[in-house]
């Protein structure tokens, strides 16, 4: 159980570290995170800390959602994340509360979870990486396919989890272990060293890693 702070994805870009290294970034803005909600195990079943990023402007707020806003005195946000936390670490926070990257420092490890890319349908060689066929001794119009897909007389039927064409991207992504390389609290920024699931603008969520470097 640990804190996700809700950041949007900046883009990528580069640093060069104090002995000249250049690493490859991704920018997150890191806030600020307001506290919506506490859920707590007596009331609720569970709990659990809600937290609110991004503006949301109130005509294009629900009546309910505003309700959920008002009740806790806070501005209308676009994003609504639930962490679950322990009991004690739920004391620590209160309502209205604004989180920001004082939770995290330099040199952490954090895993990141977002939305990757859709890519829309495609075909095996793109989706699984399957070799593309040769183009002689007779093959024609299908340098791409997958090939057979049966298993002959039995089973007699597609197996289960047979790789072939679909849906490429638009999926829950958790990128592991990454490294906090700089943190700007001025402006609320977080370089992270390597790629992060999701486009432009997309919406990423941030917490302390689960398991320790390899």
């Amino acid at each position: 159980m640990a804190l996700e702070l809700l950041c949007r994805k900046i883009g990528m870009t580069q640093i060069y570290s104090d002995s000249g290294e250049c690493i490859p970034v991704t920018v997150l803005e890191a806030g600020p995170n307001t506290v919506i909600q506490k859920k707590t195990a007596d009331k609720d079943g569970y709990d659990a800390l809600q937290l609110g990023y991004g503006e949301r402007r109130p005509s294009r707020t629900s009546k309910p959602a505003a309700g959920h806003f008002e009740k806790a005195g806070v501005a209308p946000t676009r994003v609504l994340c639930e962490s679950r936390l322990t009991a004690e670490e739920l004391e620590s926070h209160e309502v209205g509360q604004v989180i920001n990257t004082e939770i995290f420092s330099e040199g952490q490890r954090v895993d990141l979870v977002g939305t990757s890319k859709g890519r829309g349908t495609a075909g095996v060689v793109k989706r699984h990486g399957f070799k593309v066929k040769r183009r002689t001794h007779g093959t024609h119009e299908a340098f791409r396919h997958a090939g057979a897909i049966g298993a002959g007389a039995y089973p007699g039927r597609v197996i289960k989890g047979m790789k072939m064409p679909g849906r490429l991207g638009n999926a829950q992504i958790t990128a592991m272990n990454l490294e906090i390389i700089r943190i700007d609290s001025d402006r609320s920024l977080m370089f992270i060293r390597g790629a992060v699931p999701g486009h432009k603008n997309a919406t990423v969520r941030v917490r302390p890693s689960v398991k320790a470097r390899v």
